[in-house]
């Protein structure tokens, strides 16, 4: 591979999901909000990272040297403000600001045991749809183009198969799709309503690129499975009965913290990035 950390490879894939949205699906995207979201997630995870190396001299010298490592290290902030770009809407700069930065200090804010719980993105759109009247969120702004989904299904299966979590997006999409299913026969509906309601390119990018953070998610093969499940079942009731159309971002932000006890219930090793960006467990390494 040419490129040695997988996390370069998310990168690429959110930056070209980026210029391909705009590019073909005629997105009214402002060129100034997307530099916003980068610079702040990357200030802000600096910043913080500084001031917690800062802190952390009163530690031992080998935290010191891990807390200096994970300053150099940006990647996950520009994860988080391309996820950002691509899902969030906003008409003011601040709102977008609002959101990288809620997103980028929700990691350091909510931990247990050293491992954040909300996923950094899920937040900072929740916080701005919370606390910003001009922020919203498109679900369908990908349309129902199968070449999208295989898209989004070919680059997120790579990226999976490196870290090992498709069990989550399974799970999930699994769950979901039965769910599904199953109240489109109670009602009688033919089955290209039920395709119709599957084929999303953002419920595809949530279930491959954002439930599947493997920093934030449970630690345990089984306690993914049942938090995934929980997710779906939580979006199925949001989006059909309360007809929420961001349902999947409300039902993983409700859902988060679930992740302590369960990594309590089930205990095994946290993931942690290898210098490789490889995924491994154990304690070290970054975010």
């Amino acid at each position: 591979m040419l490129l040695k950390d997988i996390r370069d490879y998310q990168i690429l894939f959110l930056g070209l999901f980026l210029v391909l949205g705009i590019a073909t699906r005629d997105w009214t995207l402002r060129p100034e909000l997307i530099g916003v979201a980068i610079a702040t997630c990357l200030a802000t995870q600096w910043i913080l990272s500084f001031v917690i190396s800062h802190w952390s001299l009163v530690n031992a010298q080998e935290q010191k040297t891990n807390d200096t490592a994970y300053i150099r290290n940006l990647r996950s902030a520009l994860i988080t403000s391309l996820g950002l770009s691509l899902l969030l809407r906003a008409d003011h700069w601040l709102t977008m600001a609002l959101a990288a930065t809620s997103a980028i200090a929700s990691k350091f804010l909510f931990q247990v045991g050293k491992k954040h719980f909300f996923n950094p993105a899920n937040f900072g759109i929740i916080c701005a749809l919370l606390l910003a009247p001009d922020a919203w969120v498109s679900p369908g702004q990908w349309g129902e183009q199968w070449w999208y989904g295989l898209l989004f299904a070919g680059t997120g299966g790579m990226i999976l198969q490196r870290i090992g979590r498709w069990d989550t997006t399974a799970a999930f999409l699994g769950a979901y799709s039965l769910l599904e299913a199953i109240r489109n026969l109670w009602l009688g509906w033919t089955w290209d309503v039920y395709w119709h309601r599957l084929m999303s390119g953002s419920l595809l990018l949530f279930a491959l690129f954002m439930i599947t953070d493997p920093r934030s998610i449970p630690n345990a093969r089984i306690a993914r499975v049942i938090w995934a499940v929980c997710i779906a079942i939580l979006t199925f009731i949001l989006r059909n009965y309360f007809f929420i159309s961001t349902a999947v971002f409300w039902a993983l932000f409700t859902l988060a913290p679930l992740t302590i006890l369960l990594d309590v219930l089930w205990s095994a090793e946290r993931f942690s990035w290898l210098g490789d960006g490889v995924g491994r467990w154990g304690d070290e390494g970054d975010e």
